[in-house]
């Protein structure tokens, strides 16, 4: 599972509000472990950022560790896409299921924002919710395993 990110998404957006108040147009912060990249719009607010972000080093190889434990585990939901987890629609909600709930196929059991597009994430099959994997949150490679039905 890839190690979360030091910055909150909380942090993002207070970075891209800061850049928006600011006479720059772009951030590029670059460490050791990951590099994030926010560029504000042409009317320069804030709602008109654009975000990105990537791990140094060591990230193709954590996608494929990620994508291989969710292969293997048939019982595994996992990320359809890269970018952020969530397990409610909005802050404060319900989350979408809690361990013991009964899932479909058609249950959606948290959301994948990428590029400021929430996209669902559907149960795929059957079953009771055993463990979230992945917390509120969190950034997710493409297969990281998010959650597990028994």
């Amino acid at each position: 599972m890839i190690p979360d990110l030091p910055l909150t998404a909380e942090d993002v957006a207070e970075i891209a509000e800061i850049l928006a108040q600011s006479g720059y147009r772009e951030l590029d912060l670059a460490t050791r472990r990951f590099r994030l990249r926010v560029a504000r719009a042409g009317d320069g607010s804030a709602e008109g950022t654009t975000q990105e972000w990537q791990w140094a080093g060591d990230a193709p190889a954590v996608a494929e560790a990620a994508g291989a434990e969710a292969v293997a585990d048939p019982d595994v939901i996992a990320s359809p896409l890269p970018g952020t987890f969530y397990h409610a629609p909005q802050p404060g909600a319900p989350p979408f299921v809690a361990v013991g709930d009964a899932v479909t196929a058609d249950t959606v059991v948290g959301i994948v924002e990428t590029m400021k597009l929430m996209n669902p994430v559907h149960a795929g099959r059957a079953g009771t919710v055993a463990a979230v994997l992945a917390a509120n949150g969190a950034l997710v490679a493409k297969g990281a395993p998010l959650v597990r039905l028994s």
